[in-house]
């Protein structure tokens, strides 16, 4: 997966998170938002050290 697409994925996990956070779906947004900084975390600590 190139770079371009997991940050599309991170960013699209994000939107969706904070669109079932106004729509009062708190636990599957919080479980996007986890997600998303799991990757986005994942994603640079791979880039910085790997």
């Amino acid at each position: 997966m190139t770079t371009f697409y997991r940050d599309v994925l991170i960013g699209l996990m994000f939107i969706v998170g904070i669109v079932g956070f106004i729509s009062g779906e708190f636990i599957i947004s919080t479980v996007l938002f986890a997600f998303a900084a799991i990757f986005s975390n994942v994603h640079l600590n791979r880039h910085i050290y790997g």
